[in-house]
């Protein structure tokens, strides 16, 4: 690993613990040695190690677990380009693993502010709330939250444990694209305990609004994804 003299110290660690990873010398999960053993095998100072470490956290390679230590974060078993439109199932589907479901609600109930206005709703109109958790493998992945406008959906209306694009393009439903938003935050009391998350992994918020072949605003769904299972990416085009 060549490296130019004036290459500040704390890019040359972060260099070196990851090629140390790429090399499987530190395994997925495997705990790294204190600071003052861990500078000592790298020949840098305390200072150094620890500013290489604070962007090695920030990248996520790395994660450090209150008063426990400091972990090699394991690499998420899925990761997907936020560009492409998915179906939870299919992503599960194509790693090989097998899809399941854990429904807490399906029912009518009324909108919230929010939610009327990213769904184009009359006041007092009514949404269809599906509440569930995904697996893959018996893993939870991901925590759903989907409301559809009432209006849309027949009256003999029903949802099982399957895919809600599948589900909506069998009454006519055609979702086309999508606006997303996606954030993190590191604890949800609830969804949390419910995704068997403990208090060192964040959860990934995917928030987007989908829409039909009509342009109409027809799901609004809230994915909290667990971090350690999956990743997203996109793909950037420089603009000539």
């Amino acid at each position: 690993m060549n490296f130019d003299y004036r290459t500040p110290r704390y890019l040359m660690v972060i260099e070196q613990i990851k090629e140390r990873i790429k090399k499987e010398e530190l395994q997925p999960g495997e705990r790294l040695p204190s600071e003052t053993e861990f500078s000592k095998q790298l020949g840098v100072s305390r200072s150094t190690l620890r500013e290489a470490l604070r962007i090695l956290e920030e990248e996520n390679i790395i994660i450090r677990k209150h008063e426990i230590g400091t972990f090699v974060n394991q690499k998420p078993v899925f990761n997907k380009g936020i560009e492409e439109l998915f179906s939870i199932t299919d992503i599960i589907k194509r790693e090989g693993k097998i899809p399941s479901t854990k429904i807490y609600f399906t029912g009518y109930v009324q909108a919230h502010g929010n939610e009327t206005h990213k769904l184009n709703l009359q006041k007092e109109e009514q949404v269809f709330l599906v509440k569930r958790v995904r697996f893959a493998d018996n893993i939870p992945l991901v925590y759903c939250i989907d409301k559809i406008p009432a209006h849309l959906l027949p009256k003999e209306y029903t949802f099982q444990q399957e895919s809600i694009l599948d589900s909506l393009e069998k009454i006519g439903i055609i979702i086309t694209y999508a606006e997303a938003e996606i954030k993190t935050i590191s604890y949800h009391q609830k969804i949390s305990k419910i995704m068997e998350c403990d208090k060192d992994t964040p959860l990934l918020i995917l928030k987007q609004i989908h829409y039909d072949q009509h342009n109409r605003p027809v799901l609004y769904s809230i994915n909290y994804f667990r971090s350690d299972q999956i990743s997203f990416h996109v793909l950037r085009k420089r603009m000539l």
